[in-house]
């Protein structure tokens, strides 16, 4: 693949941006449209733009795949945690087990936002390794 001066000044300018935006919707995604799967997608493109405008190394060098790989079984494992959470309150899966039936003033938005997080993780590292494994041209 063929890399280009405009195409890497874009990318290095860019990239940053894309990754705040991921994060703004993971974290905002309870508020305003966006969520977990769509700002993990949305900081994967921003990982993908520096693989394909800097090349897979140099993408590697910023996100390694050893690192990325952990985060997305970790993340997985604290979204199976969180969600057996609920099954062991008696709620069932996925279910809030700080709220309690007594209590209406218990802000819900916690879980909701600890899910969209952890989905996000799982979504971005996953989609990133995919694609960095695609690209690379061995």
């Amino acid at each position: 693949m063929k890399k280009t001066t405009i195409l890497d000044l874009v990318a290095r300018k860019l990239a940053p941006f894309m990754l705040l935006f991921g994060f703004y919707l993971l974290t905002y995604g309870h508020l305003s449209p966006g969520g977990g799967f769509q700002g993990g997608v949305v900081i994967a493109s921003g990982v993908i733009l520096l693989a394909i405008s800097r090349g897979v190394e140099a993408a590697e060098a910023l996100f390694p795949v050893l690192s990325l790989t952990k985060a997305e079984a970790f993340a997985f494992f604290l979204l199976l945690t969180a969600g057996l959470a609920g099954v062991v309150a008696g709620i069932g899966f996925l279910g809030n087990p700080v709220v309690r039936a007594d209590v209406q003033a218990v802000p819900r938005v916690g879980m909701i936002l600890l899910f969209n997080v952890l989905i996000g993780i799982k979504v971005g590292a996953g989609v990133s390794l995919i694609c960095m494994h695609l690209f690379r041209e061995e």
